[in-house]
């Protein structure tokens, strides 16, 4: 049997994991995209490898309440331009930097759709930071040997799970370096 190596990574690092944040065995599954999460709305789990293989994907950690929160609106931009190319943004909203995430799942989402029409997955409240990163953050920040240091930083993955890029906050969605980026990988 095969055992995950971020599996092995967390365990030396005596991290744990929760169960539900890994997904089932699947061998041709790139290791970025091995679990499984919640919807933000909390009505299923998603298996991002059988969900989003084989496309490009920007994950995102958000706030509502950041002086970054405006780029929700670049990232939906993004995600309506690019989707039928096969783009895919996740938003994963996160409290970690500043306590600029602090309302429940409902009202975040209805902030999401109301306020910029958010329409791209959304995914449950996660934790992003270097020393208390769930899963999903662990493997992103490990590979790109950096974590977020604040909201909206993005991590794009070409359409075979590889991390390709990593952008701070102040990178803005429709800059041209990620524009160049997601248009090199379509």
């Amino acid at each position: 049997m095969k055992i995950n190596s971020l599996f092995l990574l967390l365990l030396m690092q005596g991290l744990m994991l929760p169960v539900s944040n890994v997904m089932a065995s699947d061998s041709t599954c790139p290791e970025t995209l091995h679990f499984t999460m919640r919807t933000l709305d909390g009505e299923k789990e998603v298996n991002l490898c059988h969900e989003y293989r084989g496309k490009v994907v920007l994950i995102v950690n958000t706030a509502s309440q950041c002086g970054y929160t405006y780029q929700y609106e670049g990232l939906e931009s993004l995600y309506r331009q690019y989707k039928d190319r096969g783009l895919v943004v996740l938003g994963f909203p996160s409290n970690d930097f500043g306590g600029q995430e602090p309302g429940t799942a409902k009202q975040i989402q209805a902030f999401c759709r109301l306020t910029y029409g958010v329409e791209f997955p959304m995914f449950e409240k996660s934790r992003v930071a270097r020393h208390h990163a769930d899963p999903v953050y662990q493997m992103l920040g490990t590979l790109a040997g950096e974590f977020p240091q604040w909201n909206f930083h993005k991590y794009v993955l070409d359409r075979h799970g590889n991390l390709i890029a990593s952008y701070s906050s102040s990178v803005e969605p429709q800059s041209r370096e990620i524009i160049n980026t997601l248009k090199s990988l379509f």
